[in-house]
């Protein structure tokens, strides 16, 4: 498994691409969820670009977003994905492991928060993510605010 963290501008092309084709195919089209996942925050100066590659191939992908850029006082994980391929030797938790140690390492004084799918609090919670507030519906799918201290 290789890993690469890059901001928006340091991205290729290709990789670019990937990044997009990975998260559509699984945010759009696998859990059938029609919604514009360029929100701008991509091409943020602060927000970090995390991609696992197998073989060349782009498997996983999480967003990195500075503290303070979208949630006061916390770093946050977004776009939390991996390849439908890849999936069910661990990847997901190899992903989560690589992006909380990349934000310990980058804004280690500030916690971090993700917005989890809620049928999917036993996962984050095996990496210290806490359930906060109340779910709520995000594109008609149940989720649930959690962060790590």
């Amino acid at each position: 498994m290789d890993w690469t963290l890059k901001g928006f501008d340091a991205l290729s092309l290709h990789e670019l691409y990937d990044l997009l084709v990975l998260r559509s195919r699984v945010f759009v089209v696998e859990q059938t969820c029609p919604f514009l996942d360029l929100d701008g925050l991509d091409k943020q100066g602060e927000v970090l670009h995390l991609l696992g590659w197998q073989e060349g191939k782009l498997v996983a992908y999480a967003r990195l977003l500075a503290p303070d850029l979208v949630k006061p006082g916390f770093a946050v994980i977004g776009r939390v994905v991996t390849a439908p391929e890849a999936r069910g030797g661990g990847l997901g938790h190899r992903l989560m492991e690589r992006a909380g140690a990349e934000c310990a390492r980058l804004w280690p004084q500030a916690p971090v928060y993700l917005g989890a799918q809620a049928h999917l609090q036993d996962f984050y919670a095996r990496h210290g993510f806490r359930p906060e507030g109340d779910a709520y519906l995000e594109d008609e799918i149940l989720h649930i605010g959690m962060v790590r201290p």
